[in-house]
């Protein structure tokens, strides 16, 4: 079976004071889902708007990941796979190939 098709996605960044806020809207051509993330600069820190910018992006790209994960389990389930969905936790260091 060949499928292809396209996703756009909008990121949207907004600072104010020392935080910034992302939104990612991704449009499926079948619906959105928007991710969001924040940014916090601490007062002592340098003003760089870039990583601000940054990491709050970053941040609302693994919200986006894990709704878009929960969806293809919940698809999974409905179509009477066996695999359990894994508990939602952040991406740190290297995935462990048992966790496929």
């Amino acid at each position: 079976m060949s499928h292809t098709t396209d996703w756009t996605a909008r990121v949207h960044l907004i600072e104010e004071d020392r935080t910034t806020k992302v939104s990612v809207d991704l449009d499926t051509g079948g619906g959105h889902v928007i991710g969001h993330g924040t940014a916090h600069r601490n007062p002592s820190d340098e003003d760089v708007a870039e990583i601000g910018d940054d990491l709050a992006t970053a941040r609302a790209l693994e919200d986006l990941a894990q709704q878009l994960k929960r969806t293809a389990y919940k698809d999974m389930a409905a179509a009477g796979t066996t695999r359990e969905q894994p508990a939602d936790r952040p991406y740190v260091g290297w995935p462990d190939a048992s966790e496929g």
